[in-house]
């Protein structure tokens, strides 16, 4: 038995039939907090979508954005921020058996600058919620930075070398 997801917006693909469809999705408090555990963040202050689903193929085609503000932890000074957290929503889905699925027999040859091959679709139901989800995770700076912080390395005074041990070790006993 699958997990409950912790946002979900179902959308039926049949109801594509009548043409495009626009979905504004906005996650309440509860939702929001769920998802900050999830995703190993402090806080999500905010989180919106807007998609439009359309048909394409034997499947759909959904487009749009999404807009969330993260808070986070830098990583240089360990203070808290809020991080503005944009992306563009891109997913084809095509049903189980389509003739336009992807072969999983076939090597799939990785080009950056082609579209991502179409997902396959389990049912006649496309969660909306989950893939704002799951554009927002590959989004989230993983080692965050408040802005205008920069690093700068000092190396340490001590040359810490091995001939530089020797060396020590050498005088020491000299």
């Amino acid at each position: 038995m699958s997990e409950a997801p912790i946002w979900s917006h179902r959308f039926r693909m049949s109801d594509l039939s009548r043409g495009p469809v626009v979905v504004s999705l906005e996650a309440d408090e509860t939702v929001r907090a769920a998802l900050a555990k999830h995703l190993g963040v402090r806080a999500i202050k905010s989180l919106t979508a807007e998609a439009r689903l359309r048909p394409w193929l034997d499947g759909a085609e959904m487009g749009g954005r999404f807009e969330a503000v993260v808070e986070q932890e830098s990583g240089i000074s360990l203070e808290i921020f809020d991080q503005v957290v944009t992306g563009p929503l891109e997913v084809r889905l095509v049903p189980a058996g389509s003739p336009n699925a992807p072969d999983p027999e076939v090597e799939i040859e990785l080009d950056p600058e082609a579209p991502d091959p179409p997902e396959i679709l389990e049912g006649d139901v496309i969660d909306v919620a989950a893939y704002v989800v799951e554009h927002l995770a590959v989004e989230i700076d993983p080692f965050p930075r408040k802005p205008g912080e920069t690093f700068e390395y000092k190396p340490p005074q001590d040359d810490d070398s091995p001939f530089a041990v020797l060396k020590r070790l050498k005088d020491d006993n000299g």
